[in-house]
This record gives structure tokens, C-alpha cells and sequence, in this order.
């Protein structure tokens, strides 16, 4: 258990809050003028640069930062997760994600176990299996190959693999890789959302793959029993067990469900829901749509990063940089929002991802040992591919609140276009913006230049940019399988480093539970209503009123309806 002593108690804390009043005497056009700062605020590695010169920090506030970073203990919190210990208090579990990517011959250690070894017997049966069902051994029920993937899961289980899935859609290896096949994913019970999932997929040709560590998610095996009824309707009971796979580690539930416990992919409760996307719960179905070399990469990039985040001094370690950043921001400058925007379409579903990864692992209010916590601690992400967002919301973030800004960009385009006669390529029309936007967020433009370009009196006020509003800028080589790995296993750690600092379990998520029980309480009252007429009762007048008026509504649903599918 860790000492129950506030970070804020101490007086690298303290220091660091005196020392805001001295950063707001500062503007970041004057900031930037310091070249030498400038330089000491870029970090490479492996093919990364990351520019934080754009900060509201100088070199002071770094040391101060560094200061903080040793009173919270952070190297050696750092040092716990990957030894195994475990970290989360609440749940009594070690966060090995770390070992979900780590070499074959790697030694990481849960409980006394070297558990590497059993991450690569996980991942050597999946890339059994994948290559089964790509190459036409694995056939379905009717004999036809299945070419068409629906993976079932949510949150954790759903974010993290449609954000890579999403990444290597357009990559030319992987595209090549998956040529012929679909992968979809289905989250939400939303009926709507099946009806998407299933829309143009042959039964004959589907395999489902079912994700629940436990088996008993709600939403999840709700799906998953539609699925079933939808291949069992098509091609009969007994083509479940050649039409659906499990990941889990509930193998007599499996086996309730009607799948072979043999092809049951296991995973391990060292392993968070948000961070399970390098366990089978990703590997899996994006090793059956892009072959499981790509997926090697992909876990190998996020390797790089585990092992950079272990060993390289906090002063060049990009992880541990972003992480005591953004608790600058939040703690002591009080941004409480971040803005993720990546100039690449290809990135469209991080920032979904990243807000769970975030706001489900810092957005806490007390402190590990459950100590009310007398600062504000998490983010509140968001964000959107650009340049669509310099269309949405960039207004707010220009001349509206303050929000730093992580601007992602990526040297080489995986589908770069080229017209003759344009002034630039469109890859180097949507970076010019990528280059522009962090200056044009810290330098912002004056009364006096708007003066001078004989800007209207009245329209000055309108037109000035106050500048002096912080970012920092990711500049990847490319977006390949690898770049992947490392992007998600950077804002992983950052995330971890937050927590670290402010002294908080970023590992559990007791918040998601409260919704959950209440909502069972809901289910036996439509249930109760719609099959014996039971009026609702148990509710406070609100939500009474509200579920009365949903079922009074939808009162010509059967008490007890026949099976019925999507029609799209």
C-alpha cells in the first residue's frame, strides 16, 4: 500500500503552484524566441520527434516537474508495473500489459510466474488459427471459406481494436494482407447496431468472435446470442461450433454457449479491459483480417515504447514528458480538456479510443488509498481527424477556452495523391496546416498587426487571436502496423505516468458499475410490465414517468415475441 501522504502535500507541489503566477508573466511568442529552449524541448526516438516548445513551460518548469515527478515516486511506480507487483490496490492485480508485447524471451514476472510464456502460447494459437481460417482449412459449416469477420465486445473490449483496424485499412501491407476478407465490429446492444453489423454478410461465410473475459457482459452476450440465433437460423444449430470463437477466460460458460472450449483464446485479469487491444481481445480478430506478421509489427512498435519508457531518463522520455505535461496543464495551469487531433483520416477512431483509455483510468476523485483528492486529476478528451476539426471546433480553441492541443502528423502518407499542376501534394496541403495550426494556437494576432493591416475599428476585437494557448506536436515517420503500436503504447504509459503523479489507481473503474446495477433493477420492471401487466414501482417519480411513458409508448411489443432479426 502506498503512503496515504497527498502528493499535494509536498512541496515540489507547492513550489510548482508558486511558480504558475511566474509562467503567466510569460507569452509563448516570447518563449519561442529562446532558440536554446526550443531545442532542449525536442525529443527523437526510433523515428518519433516530439516538439513541446509550445508549452507553457520553460526549463524551470521542467526541473520543477522532474522534482514532482521523484516525490510521487514516479521511476519507482514505474518499476512496480513491470516487475508485476500489484499496483491495482482495489482489485488486487498486477498491469502487465507491458508483457502482452514483450519477447519471447523476455522474463516479466506476476505472482512468481513468468507469464511471457504464456502470452506466447495465446498468441502462437491465434497465429494457428488465423492462418487456418485465411488459408481455406478452417471452412465453415456449408464447407464455404470464411472470408468475414464480426467481432463482439465493448468498451476495451470494442475501441481499441476498431482504432487499429481503422489505422490499417488503408495501409498498403495490410491492405494487401486482407484483401478478400471484412472485419466489423459490434458494441453497442443497440438493435440498430447488429442490423449495420450483419448487413451484407452471409452467415456461410461469418465467423463470430465472441469477447467477454467473464462471459456475462450484458450487452456483449446479448449480442452474441443475436449472432447465434442469426447463423442457427440460417444454417442450423449445430453450425455454431464452426461458426463462432471465443476470447475468454470463462471456458464452462464457453462451452454453455454452444463454442468449442478448444477455440477459446485466453487472456489474463493482469490485463485491463482498455488495455487488452496487444491480447487476443485484439490480436485476434485483426489476425484473422490482416494476417498475423502485420499484427507482429504492431506489437513489436508498442515494444519499442515499453522498453523506451522503462529505461530512458525522464528528461528524453516521451511517455514521461507528456505525462508530467499534462499534469502541469490540469493541476496547476487548470486546462481540464485536451484536444487529440491527428492529420491523417487514418487515426479517425483514436481519439474514441484515447477518452477511454483517459477518462476511464484518471477520472477518479480520490487518491489510491481513498483519500478525498483536494486537486482536480483526469482529462477530458477529445478529438477529430484534421482538417475536418480546424472546421468544427477550432473556433473554441482559438478564441474561445483554452485547451492544449496534441497535434499528431505523419512523414509519409499511406495513400499519398499527387495532381499535376497543383502547388503542393494533398499529403503536404493537409501537413502545412499540421506546421501552421500549433504557431498560429501560441503566437495568436494583436490589436497592433490587425491595425496595421487596416483591419475596420470595429472588427478588431473579433479578429484578435490572444495566442499563448499550448500544444505539442508528434511527428511519426509513417502509419504502418509498427507506427500503430508505438502511438497506442505512448499514450498508454503518459496516461499511467498522470496517475502515477497524482497519486491515484488508473487501473480500476468502479465508476462504469453503479449504471450497471441500476439498469438491472430497470430490466425486471419491463420485464415484470410486459409479461404479468405489473405496474413500475421502486422509482423515484422521474424515472417513473419516463419508463411509464416508454412502455405505454411501445405497448404494442408481445409479452413474449417470436424471434426477430434485422431486415436491412
Amino acid at each position: 500500500m502506498a503512503s496515504s501522504t497527498l502528493i499535494s502535500d509536498t512541496q515540489p507541489w507547492k513550489d510548482l503552484k508558486d511558480h504558475v503566477e511566474d509562467i503567466k508573466k510569460t507569452h509563448l511568442r516570447d518563449l519561442l524566441s529562446n532558440e536554446e529552449r526550443s531545442k532542449s524541448m525536442t525529443v527523437e526516438f526510433d523515428g518519433i520527434l516530439l516538439d513541446y516548445s509550445r508549452q507553457q513551460a520553460t526549463l524551470e518548469t521542467t526541473e520543477k516537474l522532474f522534482k514532482l515527478a521523484e516525490a510521487a515516486s514516479l521511476k519507482q511506480k514505474i518499476n512496480q508495473m513491470y516487475n508485476g507487483e500489484h499496483i491495482n490496490s482495489t482489485e488486487n492485480r498486477a498491469v502487465l500489459h507491458v508483457a502482452l508485447r514483450a519477447p519471447r524471451d523476455a522474463v516479466i514476472e506476476s505472482d512468481g510466474k513468468n507469464v511471457v510464456p504464456d502470452v506466447w502460447n495465446v498468441l502462437d494459437k491465434i497465429k494457428e488459427f488465423s492462418e487456418r481460417v485465411r488459408s481455406g482449412s478452417w471452412v465453415g459449416a456449408t464447407g464455404k471459406e470464411l472470408k468475414d469477420v464480426a467481432a463482439i465486445g465493448i468498451g476495451g473490449s470494442f475501441l481499441g481494436p476498431l482504432f487499429v483496424h481503422t489505422a490499417l485499412q488503408t495501409e498498403p501491407e495490410a491492405i494487401e494482407s486482407a484483401r478478400g476478407r471484412t472485419l466489423r465490429f459490434l458494441a453497442n446492444v443497440d438493435p440498430i447496431d447488429v442490423a449495420k453489423t450483419i448487413t451484407g454478410l452471409n452467415p456461410e461465410t461469418t465467423l463470430v468472435v465472441v469477447v467477454s473475459k467473464t462471459f456475462t457482459t450484458a450487452e456483449t452476450m446479448l449480442n452474441a446470442r443475436t449472432l447465434r440465433e442469426w447463423i442457427i437460423s440460417a444454417l442450423g444449430p449445430s453450425a455454431v461450433a464452426k461458426h463462432m470463437v471465443a476470447v475468454s477466460t470463462n471456458l464452462a460458460l464457453v462451452e454453455k454457449f454452444g463454442i468449442d472450449p478448444n477455440n477459446a483464446f485466453a487472456f489474463w485479469d493482469w490485463v485491463g479491459g482498455r488495455y487488452s487491444v496487444c491480447s487476443a481481445v485484439g490480436e485476434f480478430p485483426l489476425s484473422l483480417q490482416y494476417g498475423f506478421s502485420v499484427v507482429e509489427k504492431f506489437l513489436k512498435g508498442a515494444s519499442s515504447i515499453d522498453q523506451h519508457m522503462h529505461s530512458e531518463p525522464f528528461e528524453s522520455n516521451i511517455p514521461v514528458l507528456l505525462g508530467l505535461l499534462s499534469v502541469w496543464n490540469v493541476s496547476f495551469l487548470g486546462y481540464p480538456a485536451r484536444a487529440i487531433l491527428p492529420y491523417t483520416q487514418a487515426l479517425e477512431k483514436f481519439a474514441p479510443h484515447i477518452q477511454q483509455v483517459s477518462m476511464e483510468s484518471n477520472g477518479k476523485g480520490v487518491s489510491i488509498d481513498g483519500v478525498p483528492l483536494p486537486f482536480e486529476a483526469g482529462e477530458i478528451d477529445f478529438g477529430e481527424p484534421e482538417t475536418n476539426g480546424q472546421h468544427s471546433f477550432y473556433q473554441l480553441i482559438h478564441q474561445g477556452r483554452v485547451i492544449p492541443c496534441d497535434f499528431i502528423g505523419v512523414v509519409k502518407s499511406q495513400q499519398p495523391v499527387y495532381l499535376k499542376g497543383e502547388v503542393v501534394s494533398n499529403h503536404d496541403e493537409l501537413m502545412s496546416n499540421f506546421f501552421a495550426q500549433p504557431d498560429a494556437l501560441a503566437y495568436g494576432k494583436t490589436p497592433e498587426q490587425l491595425q496595421n493591416e487596416n483591419v475596420a475599428p470595429h472588427l478588431v476585437s473579433h479578429k484578435t487571436f490572444t495566442g499563448n494557448r499550448p500544444s505539442v506536436s508528434l511527428l511519426l515517420p509513417s502509419l504502418n502496423a509498427y507506427n500503430v503500436g508505438q502511438l497506442l503504447a505512448i499514450y498508454e504509459h503518459r496516461i499511467a505516468v498522470e496517475g502515477f503523479i497524482w497519486g491515484i489507481n488508473s487501473f480500476d473503474q468502479w465508476g462504469v458499475e453503479l449504471g450497471k446495477s441500476l439498469a438491472t433493477q430497470v430490466r425486471k420492471q419491463l420485464n415484470a410490465f410486459r409479461t404479468k401487466g405489473e405496474p413500475i414501482q421502486g422509482f423515484n417519480f422521474s424515472a417513473t414517468t419516463m419508463i411509464t411513458r416508454y412502455l405505454q409508448a411501445s405497448a404494442d411489443v408481445p409479452a413474449d415475441p417470436p424471434t426477430t432479426l434485422p431486415q436491412i
